[in-house]
């Protein structure tokens, strides 16, 4: 089925007037339909749900009315002291009053509200826009905090988990065909190397969690810079969206991966890897925002982990890319057959660089942590 007859199953006043693909995830198929009436017009985002990612995508919409009318309440209790609008999408029903379609060929197919009148980015504007997408996440972690971590069904088990991302890629690395490419590739060598240094480092958060020193919460999964709506008027941050990886897990997974693609300039996609670099400026600027929101409910053992969650998720994301390439291009989409071993360089390149910042990093973390 077409995606304008999908667009047709949802509750929307008026007629469709024009569908086309949208934004630049790489699970799922996301497009933008407006539909007009004679005298208004009205805008949704369609998504065709990722089966192969998403064993359950009736669990992901099970979560996000759970999370969204949970924080949609929140919002509206503190909208009169508020110093902006806040915003989170809300599941717009089919015309049969279930939250999801699903077509002759079994896809799942979802339709979400869309922030207007503003904007995502996928490389930082300035200082300022760091300062909103820490603000953002913050606020999101507040909101949440107050929500048991199991209220949420884990629809990704093992997501944001770099042991078993690990395991994924020993077992990855042990294939005939990863042999080769070993064998062939000095690019492949180089970045099997990066690994195996840092193999005892990928269990410090989950050790952290086993130790008790840390504790599950819920957590968006997937807060990149591209993930954050920054208000076209007002410059403010406003929302953060793509919801389906909410779960149980660590916070410092999503503030480290905020860091990650925020202050990496270059962006995911560079070929120039010389000009990765993590961008103290763009740090400092984000974790202010960020401990304004959020210094109520982090405890001092959350505050211990902060520089190692940076760390850890930039190494993690460039591990499943590489694995991801070893085991043909199975998860994320690709447009070359060595995109995903590109896109491993790149994150390696960032992990380096935020080694080799260690001291200056702390030292931001330290200062913000004061200040709060």
């Amino acid at each position: 089925m077409k995606p304008a007859k999908i667009a047709e199953q949802f509750e929307v006043s008026g007629l469709l007037a024009s569908i086309r693909p949208t934004g630049s995830g790489n699970v799922n198929d996301t497009y933008l339909a407006v539909f007009r009436t004679h005298f208004s017009e009205e805008r949704i985002i369609v998504q065709r749900v990722n089966g192969h990612v998403f064993a359950n995508p009736e669990w992901i919409m099970e979560n996000m009315s759970i999370l969204t009318n949970h924080c949609h309440k929140q919002l509206q209790v503190e909208s009169p002291t508020a110093d902006r609008i806040w915003q989170l999408p809300r599941i717009v029903p089919c015309r049969d009053g279930q939250d999801f379609y699903i077509d002759e060929e079994g896809g799942f197919w979802r339709a979400l509200t869309l922030i207007a009148s503003a904007t995502s980015y996928e490389i930082a504007q300035s200082a300022e826009h760091a300062f909103e997408i820490g603000t953002v996440l913050g606020q999101f972690h507040r909101l949440v905090s107050s929500m048991n971590p199991l209220s949420l069904r884990d629809t990704l088990p093992g997501f944001h988990e770099t042991p078993g991302y690990l395991a994924q890629y020993d077992e990855a690395i042990k294939t005939p065909e990863a042999k080769d490419l070993v064998e062939s590739s000095m690019e492949v060598r180089n970045l099997q190397r990066f690994v195996e240094e840092r193999r005892e480092f990928a269990f410090v958060l989950q050790n952290a969690l086993d130790a008790g020193e840390l504790q599950l919460r819920l957590i968006h999964g997937d807060p990149k810079i591209s993930n954050i709506m920054i208000d076209d008027d007002t410059g403010k941050g406003t929302a953060i969206i793509d919801l389906d990886t909410a779960k149980p897990g660590l916070i410092h997974y999503d503030f480290g991966d905020a860091l990650r693609s925020l202050c990496n300039r270059a962006g995911e996609e560079t070929t120039e890897l010389g000009k990765v670099v993590f961008d103290l400026d763009l740090c400092e600027a984000f974790v202010r925002g960020y401990i304004a929101q959020a210094k109520d409910f982090l405890t001092g053992s959350d505050k211990d982990f902060l520089y190692d969650s940076i760390r850890l998720i930039t190494f993690e994301l460039g591990l499943r890319f590489f694995q991801d390439f070893l085991a043909g291009n199975r998860y994320f989409k690709v447009k070359t057959p060595e995109q995903n071993l590109q896109r491993a360089q790149v994150q390696f390149r960032l992990c380096e660089s935020i080694e080799t910042r260690k001291r200056q990093i702390k030292e931001v973390l330290d200062l913000a942590l004061s200040d709060g």
